[in-house]
């Protein structure tokens, strides 16, 4: 008898061990499903905008060719894709894509249409209100809120060697430089720090003020600050340029 009971008491754990592995199985598969076609729509949005838009001006030209590089880039990860991070990735990839499609419909004075979900790459580094123009090594880099003649490359916000830069509209992609290797690197950051330094800033303008006028707000409750947290200020907790970035008139 107990030897019986024994049995089925093995029986029954097996059971349900196989229904368990089976369940986990189902589950990670619909999740991997569910995940596949959320980045494949995102990434077929993408498609209609890049085929559909057109413009002369070097803002529009500019923000669709960059539109078009993360599309190619998005169906190429998508192709390869075998687990849920790199369809995220893919996902992501699009939703940078439609960012700067995004910023070409308003490079065209047209309706730019929904808010897109926000990019993990560019969480808490806010968007530029504000522009403003520096010098750096008797080069002139220019920076604002909208597209124009001097700004014709959008960048949709992120992290240069760890420092935020928020979005908007530069006369140069010097962020492309940051992203190379050493003297190139030099140079990127040399343009950040004078971007954003406090040493530009407007009198009388503290971290509120700043923070108001200066850039947009990345999400959360920065409050004013640029990173996150609770800097009310200071720029991502480091000293980007100086330190204290409430003070500029970014």
């Amino acid at each position: 008898m107990e030897f019986l009971l024994a049995v089925i008491l093995v029986a029954l754990l097996v059971g349900g061990l196989v229904w368990w592995r089976r369940e986990s199985t189902a589950r990670e598969a619909r999740n991997l499903a569910d995940t596949r076609a959320d980045a494949q729509r995102w990434y077929e949005r993408l498609g209609g905008q890049v085929m559909n838009l057109h413009g002369d001006s070097p803002a529009v030209r500019q923000a669709l060719v960059d539109a078009g590089e993360r599309y190619n880039a998005a169906g190429g990860q998508l192709e390869q894709a075998r687990t849920v991070q790199q369809y995220r990735l893919a996902r992501e990839t699009a939703l940078e894509g439609l960012a700067y499609a995004r910023a070409a419909r308003i490079a065209l004075g047209i309706d730019p249409g929904p808010e897109l979900p926000p990019l993990a790459s560019a969480q808490g580094a806010g968007q530029l209100t504000r522009e403003r123009e520096v010098n750096v090594q008797g080069q002139s880099f220019r920076a604002g809120p909208q597209p124009g003649q001097a700004t014709p490359y959008y960048y949709p916000g992120g992290r240069m060697q760890g420092r935020p830069v928020p979005a908007g509209w530069y006369s140069t992609p010097w962020w492309k430089t940051a992203l190379g290797a050493g003297a190139g690197v030099l140079g990127g950051m040399l343009i950040a720090d004078a971007l954003f330094s406090p040493a530009f800033a407007d009198p009388g303008y503290g971290a509120e003020a700043g923070g108001q006028e200066g850039f947009g707000d990345g999400g959360g409750d920065q409050s004013g600050d640029f990173g996150g947290g609770d800097q009310a200020g200071d720029f991502g907790g480091g000293d980007f340029g100086g330190g204290d970035f409430g003070g500029g008139d970014f």
